[in-house]
């Protein structure tokens, strides 16, 4: 630092002068070693300034990070595509994602699922390509699943698909915390001819209540997606089915028909638990109309979709999917096709590979695994396994 004094002052001494220029030099050198210190100070708080805004930049970037790779790990697609986790490895709950999972359900031992299974379960596989579809087997249980899967073929075929998943169907835990509990700890199966119906009627209503998403009859053929998420399907007009239905998870319209098949159990009457059940249900909640031409119906927040989205074949043409067609129909406004398993039980008609009947077109366009299956059996010779593994 510069000091300048004035020699110029005759009232200024030499002693004067000289004590003066030694305060001033120590003066200059106190002001210049304070700068100095000053100058320091403010450069390790500059420091200090610039680490910390560093250390909120990338506090920043890893939680925006964090968010992002969280978002990832919930994206619908991401259970089959991002986690690095065995599909044995996953459990029930960790596959059932919210309103998302398309449940099928086999309410007796059987192990072998027929053609038409493997085509309903493969078809929503490929149209729900990033959703849960999952199997529900009462022949399964937790010790043999292993086993099971690997020991027949129609379940290794099933569990090759990505996003298939087979589990066993526990019934008391499913149940639970439901008004179904009490009637299925009461109610004798030995004594009901329809059982395994009945039974279906109930699992399905309690486990679309309990987990939200799609329910679908092992014998409907996914065409394209269903865009609504609340829905019943009409089968004609007035009348509900409940052989495919969707409700987000705990809708009340899912507990009001578990209330209703515990009030009104009938197992007696076909139907009464399950598209007649449905029926009333939704007749006292809604004033039903009959549909005009391909228009859906809504009440609240349930759609009741067109028969013409399901049913475009009625129940009383069932026979019309085995014959063979001029042209295959596109079924332009259907999501899916009901095949109406149940009345063929007596016939029996099955799906002829080189027929060109509607089921085996069908199958071609929208189950070809099942499909390529079923040729390479017809050109080994061989017989598709049908009740039991091997």
């Amino acid at each position: 630092m510069a000091i300048q004094i004035s020699l110029q002052s005759p009232s200024v001494s030499s002693s004067q002068y000289n004590n003066t220029i030694g305060k001033c030099a120590i003066t200059g050198s106190s002001q210049h070693g304070m700068l100095q210190q000053t100058s320091k100070v403010k450069g390790v708080e500059g420091t200090v300034k610039m680490l910390k805004e560093i250390q909120v930049c990338l506090c920043v970037f890893f939680v925006f990070s964090f968010g992002v790779f969280y978002e990832l790990s919930q994206e619908h697609g991401c259970l089959f595509s991002c986690k690095p986790v065995s599909k044995e490895l996953l459990k029930q709950n960790d596959v059932m994602i919210k309103d998302r999972s398309i449940i099928f359900l086999e309410t007796t031992e059987n192990l072998q699922p027929r053609p038409l299974v493997l085509c309903s379960v493969e078809s929503a596989a490929r149209i729900y390509s990033d959703r849960p579809v999952i199997f529900f087997m009462k022949g399964l249980d937790n010790q043999t699943m292993g086993n099971a899967k690997s020991s027949c073929p129609s379940l290794s075929f099933l569990s090759a698909m990505k996003n298939v998943f087979l589990f066993p169907l526990h019934m008391e835990v499913l149940f639970q915390d439901t008004p179904l509990l009490s009637w299925y700890l009461q109610v004798n199966a030995t004594q009901e001819k329809d059982w395994v119906y009945i039974i279906s009627d109930a699992i399905r209503l309690a486990m679309v209540w309990k987990y939200g998403g799609i329910y679908m009859d092992t014998d409907v053929i996914s065409i394209r997606p269903i865009p609504v998420a609340n829905f019943l399907a009409a089968q004609s007009s007035q009348f509900s089915s409940n052989g495919i239905f969707s409700f987000q998870q705990h809708h009340t319209f899912l507990w009001d028909c578990m209330e209703d098949f515990v009030q009104n159990y009938n197992g007696a009457i076909w139907g009464n638990q399950g598209p007649f059940l449905m029926t009333r249900v939704l007749k006292k909640l809604c004033n039903l109309t009959d549909f005009k031409d391909t228009e859906d119906q809504k009440c609240h927040n349930i759609s009741f979709l067109n028969p013409q989205r399901f049913y475009p074949i009625p129940y009383k043409d069932w026979k019309m999917y085995y014959e063979v067609w001029d042209s295959t129909p596109q079924f332009n406004i259907s999501y899916a096709l009901h095949l109406w398993n149940f009345m063929n039980q007596k016939d029996k008609k099955n799906i002829t590979i080189g027929s060109n009947i509607l089921v085996e077109n069908l199958f071609r366009m929208y189950c070809p695994a099942t499909h390529k299956r079923l040729s390479q059996a017809v050109e080994g010779n061989e017989q598709m396994p049908q009740n039991k593994c091997g």
